[in-house]
């Protein structure tokens, strides 16, 4: 019998929870997680926590209790762990539908969806309605065009698809995250190396197309990036898109001899367009003061790629998240050599300590 492994979630949110699912996964091990998203001012499963959860379950055939709204201990055994039949399940592939509800984040399902690639048999597409442009999460666009590229330069397959946008609070967006069988490269991030270009993604729904506000949070953006940053623009793109509720977000690409950063902000009643979009270049305009090659949100979501194959990264900031997550490695035997630099830090995971064993 397979040992179940217990985590306390009592310091940490939703990361903490998606990236413990897909250890489990990719370990082959049961979990049990008590005090599920401990430190947010309503904890427990929300809508999107628990369509994570469900579909991780799906994908992998596992045993799950405490799959409830609200549930703050959760039981997680994918298939083939619970009675030690298989060291690392294997994820089948394959196409599903997924419906997290309201406006529930569509990329933060995708996010914990990825380091299953390494374990597919055959491609695996998942397409999920929720939302694709809300609060406490990345823009859509950040994920198709940020995270996604960045990741397939260290061997990930994976590809989205926007087919409606859905912004907060009603929701409606629908996309599809297509994945194929991968193998991770060691992560190597370290130094930023020299500013190559900056791209700007600026979306509005379509009942706010009269007012122009694509266009004026790009202008609003680009007349405040510092001038270093300026005078590299390369790709200006303003979309007008269908939605089930009016709202706008902006993305920043920044891209380096090394990696991309990426910026973002999402329009909300009562502030002006332009206003959004400064935002946006504000977040980028502090990039360029540091060193680091990737954005602060980038460097939380990379640790889980980090204990995948290895390697080492330099976080702007050591967030809460980044923390937690360092924490959660080292508690499922991926230990992370931490090096304080100012704000930041450099993470390392030696190669033979990862999950891919150094392969």
């Amino acid at each position: 019998m397979t040992t179940t492994r217990e985590l306390d979630g009592s310091s940490a949110g939703g990361q903490f929870l998606r990236t413990a699912l897909a250890l489990s996964v990719l370990e082959g091990e049961p979990i049990r997680i008590e005090h599920v998203r401990g430190d947010r001012p309503t904890p427990g499963l929300r809508h999107q926590h628990l369509a994570v959860l469900e579909t991780m379950a799906e994908l992998t055939d596992a045993e799950v209790s405490g799959a409830d709204v609200g549930a703050e201990t959760v039981e997680f055994a994918p298939g083939g762990a619970a009675d030690g039949a298989s060291d690392r399940p294997t994820v089948a592939g394959g196409t599903y539908e997924v419906t997290i509800g309201t406006a529930g984040s569509i990329t933060l399902l995708f996010d914990a969806l990825l380091p299953l690639a390494t374990v597919l048999e055959s491609p695996l597409s998942i397409t999920a309605s929720g939302g694709t442009d809300v609060k406490w999460s990345p823009p859509i666009e950040y994920f198709q065009h940020v995270k996604l590229p960045l990741l397939r330069r260290f061997g990930l397959n994976a590809a989205c698809e926007v087919h409606q946008r859905g912004f907060y609070p009603a929701g409606g967006g629908r996309a599809t995250l297509h994945l194929a069988p991968t193998e991770i490269d060691a992560i190597d991030l370290t130094e930023r190396g020299s500013l190559e270009d900056v791209r700007c993604y600026s979306t509005e729904a379509a009942d706010l197309a009269d007012r122009d506000v694509a266009h004026r949070q790009a202008e609003g953006a680009l007349e405040r990036l510092d001038e270093t940053l300026e005078s590299t623009v390369r790709e200006r793109r303003e979309t007008t898109a269908a939605s089930a509720c009016p709202g706008s977000a902006i993305v920043l690409r920044v891209d380096h001899g090394t990696g991309v950063a990426g910026f973002t902000a999402l329009g909300e009643r009562g502030t002006p367009a332009e206003r959004v979009g400064e935002s946006a270049a504000d977040a980028a305009n502090r990039f360029l003061e540091g060193d680091a090659p990737v954005d602060r949100h980038l460097g939380d979501q990379l640790l889980v790629v980090l204990a995948l194959a290895g390697g080492r990264l330099r976080v702007p900031s050591v967030t809460d998240h980044v923390a937690a997550s360092c924490d959660l490695l080292e508690s499922v035997d991926v230990p992370v050599d931490r090096v304080l630099d100012g704000d930041g830090a450099l993470l390392t995971v030696d190669p033979n300590d990862a999950l891919a064993g150094g392969s």
